[in-house]
């Protein structure tokens, strides 16, 4: 199988992080694609015709993409029980809080990447961090009993957002008013599948 990834993208993350905590590195290549909104690599339009990154090509059967999917696909094809069907709903919905978080912030970025300077318009940059500070703080006062449990999917997902604004937003300190959440984040980041995985570009 091969992976079309980009070494900063935190969707990309979830998966690599994914693959080392299962055993399934080895039967992955990871291809660095370089694709943005406003010019989509070739392949990954081939791929996934909304043009995001990660996309999964498999050999015996079609492309899955959306982190989300191909999470769930991995997870299932070694049985390896991240998404336990005991407690499938709070898994789900934490992940999704996670990847909410990385959506606002990956858009943040694009908005000073991708837009003429004279385009951009900071209230709308505000109101992605402001999503971001409401999941935060909605993980602190509702998930943390969560969070300190066996590590399942939620966890992974919730890692690799709280390291990508370590990664793009380091001056916005999320971890300010939020003690116990940084300190679970400390620990999980020195798990060998994110030390591996450390986002680059």
């Amino acid at each position: 199988m091969q992976l079309l990834a980009a070494g900063a993208s935190p969707f990309v993350r979830k998966v690599r992080v994914l693959l080392h905590e299962t055993g399934q590195t080895g039967d992955v290549a990871l291809l660095d694609v370089a694709t943005t909104p406003m010019a989509t690599d070739p392949a990954v339009a081939a791929a996934n015709p909304i043009g995001k990154i990660p996309a999964l090509i498999r050999p015996d059967g079609p492309t899955l993409y959306d982190s989300r999917v191909i999470c769930r696909y991995l997870d299932a094809r070694v049985g390896a029980g991240l998404y336990p069907e005991a407690r499938i709903w709070e898994v789900l919905t934490l992940e999704a809080t996670a990847d909410g978080i990385m959506e606002a912030a990956v858009l943040m970025v694009y908005e000073g990447r991708a837009r003429p300077e004279e385009m951009r318009y900071a209230p709308w940059v505000e109101a992605q961090w402001a999503k971001v500070t409401r999941a935060l703080d909605a993980v602190g006062a509702r998930r943390m009993g969560h969070l300190a449990g066996k590590p399942d999917m939620s966890h992974i997902a919730m890692g690799c957002a709280l390291g990508y604004l370590d990664f793009r937003h380091a001056d916005r300190a999320w971890r300010a008013g939020r003690d116990a959440l940084a300190a679970w984040y400390a620990d999980f980041a020195d798990r060998p599948s994110m030390v591996a995985t450390v986002p680059t570009g």
